[in-house]
């Protein structure tokens, strides 16, 4: 709140009681809500959306760049009913849609891993002692001879140095 003292003759479009009770409606409201409200979120998932009034808008100290304090609780009022308007009309439009979705998801990838991943998964890894035997068969017989063979050929050159 400012510390700066208003002008009587300053224009207000609500009534100054009429203004602190819907102030008070609002403030008693939140409050009750976030103490009687189940913790939806135990995980912290979704700590950057914690944002309050003064994470958004802020004036500074010096009386020079401040606003008069019935704007400055105007705002904030109009701030959070709207956040939370918004989040609400949001959550009723698009929550059910998003969780169908998003659980069909979940369930084709639950179905892909349980029917066609683990037992691929599986048939491979059985089939990989099977498939080192063949592979190291391979390898003795066609590779291990050209190699023995080169090796053999040029172990018989000989390399000296000369210094001059």
């Amino acid at each position: 709140m400012g510390l700066e003292k208003e002008r009587t003759d300053t224009p207000v479009m609500m009534d100054p009681d009429e203004f602190r009770r819907s102030v008070e409606n609002i403030r008693s409201k939140d409050r009750e809500g976030s103490a009687a409200a189940e913790d939806r979120d135990p995980d912290d998932i979704n700590a950057l959306l914690k944002v309050g009034f003064e994470d958004v808008i802020a004036e500074p100290v010096s009386a020079s760049a401040r606003s008069f304090d019935r704007v400055w609780v105007a705002s904030h009022a109009a701030f959070e009913l709207l956040r939370f308007g918004f989040y609400r009309l949001l959550s009723a439009l698009l929550a059910v849609p998003v969780a169908l979705l998003l659980g069909g998801v979940f369930a084709v990838i639950s179905c892909v891993h349980v029917w066609v991943l683990t037992p691929l998964v599986r048939s491979v890894l059985m089939a990989v002692p099977s498939a080192r035997v063949v592979w190291g068969g391979l390898i003795d017989q066609l590779v291990a001879p050209l190699h023995r063979s080169t090796g053999r050929s040029l172990s018989a050159i000989g390399v000296t140095t000369l210094e001059t």
